[in-house]
């Protein structure tokens, strides 16, 4: 049974400096023990200590992580992420040697029995991503993704008699006034024009370090190695493809009748890039309260919920394990990482006032849910499973909150779940256009800089053929791809998104007639953590694979049916 350190709040947890030789010393000795093991007993023993090692490790590597994320411009956890950036590739390439023995075990089948057949696909695929002689490009990449984190991070934009980030000028750009949309979003990407030259060059070096990596370790391109990164055992690039031309065949038709509904809601003859951010001429549904008030709605919403949920968001809430608030120097985006030690997850986020402070909050509890489900399993690669499974539980949890958001919205309810229901699907394109610029890339890596933004815009105009950038050259320029963190960051991470959605909208179609039974499918599916593949663990939870056409023709008729019961003139 797995054993966790107690502690009372996450800004109370003690962090010191892992020492890297310290731990090679110990990791090498009983490597060396288990290699010469007589017995699966004993390598099993063996290969729970060395897991407690990885664990004491990855804990201080996520204390550093998080603190840093919630404060870029704090120099003491700046420097700490700058060594962990710099020990991470070590530290991979001696859990690989434990992979390399574990695969060559003698005991094999007996630890498999003992451990999961999807630990050794894990430890084969793993392998297959590194070698010692690309740890210094490895080190690279790491600096590289947190240098674009920090730029992010950075943003000052001067409006409203404010000075904003990239979150606080959220509810600008769906501000019912249509000028002053225009003018935030010509504010926020001023900050894009003015370091344009800087992203270019960070984007340009990762494409070139991944494309090198990939190259010594053997592989045609990145994407190969990128696939292999993400643990992808079940399924290749080209279900993916035929993934993506479902999203064209099914997806992107209804995708522009909603932007056509959409613009006739707002009273315009043509709905412009500015105008996307509003649904409705009133203004989009907000939370009825503080951040607050918001986490006091949420509290009571998992307490009826369900038993296991409300034990958990009393842990979550109680320890301080999450950190909501947008300021100044904080990193952007939202996430859910895990503190290994003390079984516990940990939730980053940045509320803004908007419809997305509901969102962030119940698709991060999703992830930490799942994790927090996980936690028994002794092997640390089954505490999350592989990036498109984890995001099933975030995405379907964002849809079991749908009878509790009067909650959250009051009488703007309907508006919320027809905008969300509604986005669920205007999202599928974009991830998509996401996914195929990417494959363009690695796949034809000496494009340059000005080619990559060709080509982005090339592929906008099929996947979002509504898209009108109103004249503005810079956005013409094929540049919106460069807010997005997961291709500077998380290269291949984004299709993960687009495939969990697919799933998610199953839960929601079942959980309209069967709650019950869709509720246990996913409890089920939480708590089994990594311990099986993606395609597999979709079939735990009685879903279709999104590679199966039948996972969107079985749900775009209730989907339809329910945004086109809605009439506009119901929304003010």
């Amino acid at each position: 049974m797995t054993v966790h350190r107690t502690f009372d709040t996450f800004d109370q947890l003690p962090y010191q400096r892992p020492s890297y030789d310290a731990f090679v010393t110990q990791w090498n000795d009983s490597l060396d023990r288990f290699r010469k093991a007589a017995s699966a007993e004993e390598q099993s023993d063996l290969l729970g200590a060395m897991n407690a090692m990885r664990v004491e490790l990855d804990t201080a590597s996520t204390i550093v992580s998080i603190r840093h994320s919630c404060d870029t411009g704090d120099q003491f956890y700046s420097d700490e992420q700058k060594y962990m950036d710099t020990i991470r590739p070590l530290v991979a390439e001696h859990v690989n040697d434990l992979y390399r023995a574990l695969i060559g075990s003698p005991f094999r089948s007996q630890l498999e029995q003992r451990w999961g057949v999807q630990l050794f696909r894990i430890a084969e695929i793993s392998i297959r991503c590194q070698s010692p002689d690309v740890i210094e490009l490895l080190q690279r990449e790491n600096e590289l993704a947190t240098e674009y984190q920090k730029l992010l991070a950075s943003a000052e934009i001067l409006f409203d008699g404010k000075t904003l980030n990239l979150s606080s000028i959220v509810p600008y750009l769906q501000h019912t006034d249509r000028s002053v949309r225009r003018a935030a979003s010509d504010a926020k990407w001023e900050f894009f024009r003015a370091n344009a030259a800087e992203l270019d060059r960070l984007y340009d070096e990762l494409v070139r370090v991944r494309t090198e990596i990939a190259q010594r370790l053997g592989y045609r391109s990145f994407t190969e190695l990128g696939y292999m990164r993400m643990l992808r055992s079940d399924y290749t690039a080209a279900d993916v493809a035929r993934y993506r031309q479902y999203v064209l065949q099914y997806i992107v038709p209804i995708v522009v009748r909603l932007r056509q509904r959409q613009a006739m809601r707002l009273g315009l003859e043509r709905l412009t890039y500015y105008d996307e951010p509003l649904h409705y001429r009133s203004g989009n549904p907000t939370p009825k309260g503080d951040p607050d008030w918001i986490i006091a709605q949420a509290e009571q919403m998992y307490k009826e919920m369900s038993p296991e949920t409300h034990q958990f968001f009393q842990l979550m809430h109680e320890r301080r394990l999450m950190d909501l608030l947008t300021r100044p120097r904080k990193a952007t985006g939202g996430y859910c990482t895990f503190l290994a030690a003390y079984g516990a997850p940990f939730i980053f986020a940045n509320f803004n006032g908007t419809a997305h402070d509901v969102d962030v909050l119940t698709h991060e509890f999703g992830h930490a849910f799942q994790c927090y489900s996980s936690r028994h399993h002794a092997a640390p690669e089954y505490w999350f499973p592989t990036y498109e499974a984890c995001e099933i539980h975030s995405m379907s949890m964002e849809f079991f909150a749908w009878p509790w958001i009067k909650r959250f919205f009051g009488e703007d309810e309907d508006k919320y779940q027809f905008q969300h229901l509604s986005g669920a699907l205007l999202f599928l394109p974009y991830a998509t256009l996401v996914d195929h610029f990417q494959h363009e890339v690695y796949d034809n890596p000496t494009m340059t800089s000005e080619e990559r933004k060709q080509c982005w815009r090339r592929l906008e105009q099929q996947y979002l053929p509504f898209r009108d950038y109103d004249g503005n050259e810079f956005l013409e320029s094929g540049v919106v791809w460069q807010q997005q963190r997961h291709i500077y960051e998380s290269p291949f991470y984004y299709i993960d998104y687009a495939l969990a959605q697919v799933c998610a909208l199953q839960f929601w179609v079942r959980a309209k007639t069967d709650r019950t039974s869709a509720w246990t499918d996913y409890l089920e599916l939480c708590r089994a953590g990594g311990t099986r593949s993606f395609t597999e663990l979709v079939a735990l939870a009685h879903l279709h694979s999104p590679f199966d056409e039948r996972s969107f023709t079985d749900i775009i008729g209730d989907i339809t049916a329910r945004l086109d019961g809605v009439p506009d003139s119901h929304f003010d």
